[in-house]
């Protein structure tokens, strides 16, 4: 699934640039994706599009964030230290943060490895038509040789 995302992220620059669905399907099953993957990646931007697209109540600026086991066991450490890092560098408002935990716990496996996690954030981002700041942007991407097949 994650290769899937990362292919659309790395070759269309909004998600409205990408062919329609049957198409892109298509598309993607000529490079090499499985049909599962592409199902995967399909359904988890499908729910992405949906909840960006939502009315959201926006948290104010004092609440305090409890994260539920699922979340916790989801994320794990490694990508819960990362999420608190944007969220202090100002990166990820309250509103973004809870659509990015939306989107980790509809992964379908997890815990979610940190390199994956960053994929997700890119696709956040990129669903919503921004970029981050550079140097967060930097973090953000991951290299080819230290991402693993999963």
């Amino acid at each position: 699934m994650f290769d899937v995302l990362v292919y659309l992220y790395e070759h269309y620059w909004r998600p409205d640039a990408c062919p329609e669905s049957g198409q892109l399907v298509k598309k993607l099953s000529a490079v090499g994706f499985e049909s599962d993957e592409i199902s995967e990646a399909l359904t988890w931007l499908g729910g992405l599009q949906a909840l960006t697209q939502a009315t959201v109540v926006t948290p104010s600026e004092f609440s305090m964030r409890v994260y539920v086991d699922a979340e916790l066991d989801r994320l794990g450490p490694e990508a819960l230290g990362f999420l608190h890092f944007l969220e202090g560098a100002g990166v990820l408002t309250p509103v973004l943060r809870e659509v990015v935990l939306d989107r980790v716990l509809a992964v379908p496996r997890g815990p979610v490895a940190l390199d994956d996690f960053k994929v997700l954030l890119l696709l956040v981002f990129w669903s919503l038509g921004e970029e981050p700041d550079a140097l967060i942007l930097d973090e953000l991407f991951v290299d080819d040789e230290d991402r693993s097949i999963h």
